[in-house]
């Protein structure tokens, strides 16, 4: 079987935080909000990384706003895929993996509209040889069928020798390793005291390209 390597999107292949912000200061200054806002609202993003449903309900309530939470929450996801950019040396480090013989591929949980405009807008989705949205596909990580749908999209399967590269040590690591898969935690500090059992821990993802080229 090829090597496998499965990617979360969000904070991990792409800056979600600095997408935010520009999110953010557009947002301020469309509602007509005072300068302190900016700072409640990215706050509210980095501190609990909240659901966006229940994120625009608090929104919606700390502004005192008109618009339905479904209507924020829609604007929003129309936007962010025209403010994400990929970190630096994404795009040339997925190739260099596929170039080695490696099959690479995207998990993602998120909204279909949301995640797919991302992926095609970065070109992300032309990067890679398959990717699994919880969204379209109807099933969340941790649970390993989102990986398992990710691996036939890359033309492979979960045959224990793939890995996973994400950020978050619940839906990426634990459901990385209980689908079989070795795990590389991209620690952005924002788990403090969560316990893990990565098989590696890296700053970025261009280490976590490191790992891979150096994994046997």
């Amino acid at each position: 079987m090829q090597r496998l390597a499965l990617f979360d999107l969000d904070r991990t292949l792409i800056d979600l935080d600095a997408a935010f912000v520009r999110w953010a200061e557009e947002f301020v200054s469309q509602q007509h909000l005072n300068p302190e806002a900016l700072t409640w609202l990215v706050g509210q993003d980095r501190d609990t990384h909240p659901h966006r449903e229940a994120f625009f309900s608090r929104v919606r309530e700390h502004f005192g706003l008109a618009e339905p939470v479904q209507e924020l929450w829609a604007g929003y996801r129309r936007r962010m895929p025209h403010l994400v950019q990929c970190y630096p040396g994404v795009l040339a480090g997925l190739a260099d993996l596929r170039a080695a013989g490696w099959r690479v591929g995207i998990v993602t949980n998120g909204t279909a509209d949301n995640q797919l405009g991302k992926l095609r807008r970065t070109g992300l989705a032309d990067a890679v040889d398959g990717y699994a949205v919880s969204g379209v596909e109807g099933i969340r990580k941790p649970e390993a069928g989102l990986f398992e749908i990710a691996a036939q999209r890359c033309g492979t399967s979960l045959d224990g020798s793939g890995w996973m590269v994400g950020d978050n040590p619940v839906a990426d690591i634990q459901g990385g390793q209980a689908a079989g898969l070795r795990t590389i935690w991209i620690d952005r500090g924002t788990w403090s005291g969560h316990e893990h059992r990565a098989h590696h821990v890296v700053a970025d993802v261009a280490e976590a390209f490191d790992v891979l080229h150096d994994a046997r």
